[in-house]
């Protein structure tokens, strides 16, 4: 389907005639349960630097004149080298490692229509910018290089053999999100799942499950979409509580509350269900026969429900499924609690990179990462800068660690940009709508180190009460600066739940006695995470504790920090920075190496530095 074309103008001029086929949430469609075809594997692909695959429309691969003649070609799609997908294009060929602009890929698949039904392609993420060719016509135009896009191509695919094309653009700009200058590596690449999803012609695209806040953990509330504006029947079950109920769809949503009293969800003891959802079409709702464990199952569903016969496949518009926990995180006044119980927020910040593979982390890399959080004795992690795979999410829900999650609205953004703002609250959208369902994730980040501005204050308040009206059940923060006088006094905060402040006494401002006068003169009406301190090492590298880049350095400003904060009494959490060394090309330094040193582990995860155990002693005594 395609969107409004709206007046895009931080785009380059070559992506001009794709706008009507940006994609955004909107777009989603609920994954859970469904079978997907992956489209990962082996792609064809090309350095396209000055655009031309858009530009001079290679994708409709134009081999004779209207006379029949033939013409000469600038490309030769099946004689490419080949890649293999997901990957970031910089660490999978070693000449592509600084390569900062577009990429074609391309390969053929097959496929066969079937009879009712829709056929989504979905890519998890491709960054920055991605336009999708399916047979020669324009399937979509992303923006943003973190979060996943859908978009319908049944009308676009054929029986048989079909050709799809990937122009991947890595470049960096200004009007961004993040912008141009950020303080990671920019891995260009399609460095998620690609995959296919066939879903019925009435699909479900959205589906929530939560705790409802306040209930006293006895209330679950459900809701869902679809993706027309049908009258239907749902049916939500989990069936290890016995659960079964009913709800209508009115114009393709609806939701319901329903009293329950599930196992709580923690750290501790990572308790998840298994959920369903059932549509059904309105018109038959009489015949719907749903199979049940016994009769308070069939009371509940009323007439959905007949004497425990089988279900009628033919009135089903469509069936999803989740795994969730069930939990509460609240704060009252300046302290957090986890389902009713007062707890401090013992966490890391991590970035999603690795030295083989960038960002396209293996499950075995991100099981890692929170093996070693939990190590450190974290209950909680900082995902920074930008969305982390999903599975990062669902693996953290198996786990038990708590998560914050973040978008890319980074330093000094263009704030006074329409479009940028069009583009943050979309990629906020997309990263709600994905993580919704994940008990692991309890923070909702709006951005990072912004100085304050009248411009910044306009665009991170809106962005901060779309995010609350979109889910009313998470808490929403920030990572702040302190202010010129040494204080907390971010505007902002009035908009944030919780005020996230990132401070480096002892690194860059080497003299401590700030850190003392930074908390003992502010007073904030509500709880604050330290979401970001530390300092430089090299691991092996060894000396006093005021030589920069030794570990004793790095160790003796973890010391003083957790001494302070740990008797702050409105501090109540920390994600430090960070768990791992990760690779940056502003750090050119014969120590760095274009790494950021101020990993507590060393970027291939093997070695441990002295803060490591230092900041591990502290979490273990809290």
């Amino acid at each position: 389907m395609q969107m409004e074309n709206e007046n895009y103008e931080s785009l380059p001029v070559y992506y001009q005639p794709f706008l009507p086929y940006r994609k955004t949430a909107k777009e989603r469609i609920f994954m859970g349960g469904r079978e997907t075809e992956p489209l990962n594997g082996l792609w064809h692909y090309a350095v396209d630097q000055y655009h031309t695959c858009l530009r001079s429309q290679w994708y409709l691969d134009r081999r004779e004149d209207e006379n029949g003649s033939r013409l000469p070609l600038d490309y030769s799609f099946d004689e490419w080298p080949e890649i293999q997908l997901p990957c970031c294009w910089n660490v999978a060929k070693p000449e592509l490692f600084l390569y900062e602009s577009a990429m074609i890929f391309t390969r053929t698949f097959l496929y066969q229509r079937r009879k009712s039904e829709r056929t989504y392609l979905r890519i998890g993420a491709a960054n920055y910018l991605c336009v999708v060719f399916i047979n020669g016509k324009a399937a979509g135009l992303h923006e943003g290089g973190s979060t996943p896009f859908f978009m319908d191509v049944t009308d676009l695919l054929v029986d048989g053999d079909n050709r799809i094309i990937l122009s991947v653009d890595a470049s960096r700009a200004p009007e961004y999100v993040p912008m141009d200058n950020t303080d990671w590596f920019n891995y260009g690449g399609v460095y998620r799942d690609i995959e296919l999803i066939r879903v019925p012609v009435h699909a479900v695209k959205d589906f929530r499950v939560s705790l409802v806040p306040g209930s006293d953990f006895g209330e679950i509330e459900v809701s869902a979409e679809l993706t027309d504006t049908k009258d239907a029947e749902a049916v939500f079950e989990i069936p290890d509580l016995g659960i079964v109920s009913k709800f209508s769809l009115s114009q393709g949503r609806g939701s319901i509350r329903i009293k329950a009293k599930p196992e709580l969800w923690n750290p501790g003891d990572p308790k998840l269900y298994d959920v369903k959802l059932t549509v059904f079409r309105t018109e038959d709702k009489d015949e719907i026969k749903h199979q049940t464990a016994g009769a308070a199952a069939q009371s509940a569903v009323d007439s959905c429900v007949e004497d425990g016969n089988a279900l009628n496949t033919d009135q089903v518009l469509d069936e999803v499924s989740d795994r969730v926990g069930f939990r509460e995180f609240a704060i009252k006044g300046r302290d957090f609690y986890l389902n009713g119980k007062k707890i401090f927020l013992k966490g890391i910040s991590c970035h999603e990179d690795t030295d083989d593979h960038g960002k396209a982390l293996t499950r075995e890399d991100r099981v890692q990462v929170i093996k070693t959080a939990k190590e450190l004795g974290c209950n909680y992690m900082r995902l920074a800068h930008y969305p982390h795979n999903e599975e990062m999410a669902k693996l953290a829900d198996e786990m038990g660690l708590m998560l914050w999650e973040e978008i890319p609205v980074y330093w000094t953004i263009a704030f006074s940009n329409e479009d940028t703002y069009r583009n943050a609250e979309n990629q906020l959208d997309e990263l709600i709508s994905r993580d919704y369902n994940r008990a692991s994730v309890i923070i909702w980040s709006v951005g990072n180190e912004n100085p304050d501005s009248d411009e910044r204050y306009s665009f991170m308040s809106r962005l901060a009460e779309h995010a609350r009206q979109a889910d009313k059940t998470r808490k929403i923060s920030a990572a702040c600066l302190v202010s010129p006088d040494f204080t907390i006094k971010d505007r902002l905060a009035k908009s944030l739940d919780i005020i996230g402040i990132n401070e480096y006494y002892g690194w860059y401002v080497p003299d401590f006695d700030y850190l003392t006068k930074l908390f003992r003169s502010s007073r904030p009406d509500r709880p604050v995470i330290v979401s970001e301190f530390g300092g430089g090492a090299l691991y092996g590298h060894h000396g006093s504790s005021t030589e920069k880049f030794t570990e004793e350095c790095q160790a003796e400003i973890y010391r003083k920090q957790v001494e302070v904060l740990g008797g702050t009494d409105y501090v109540k959490g920390m994600s430090p920075w960070i768990l791992f060394d990760f690779r940056c090309p502003r750090r050119t330094s014969h120590i760095q190496g274009y790494y950021n040193r101020k990993g507590l582990v060393t970027s291939d995860r093997k070695h441990r530095k002295e803060a490591f155990y230092v900041l591990q002693e502290f979490y273990r005594s809290k």
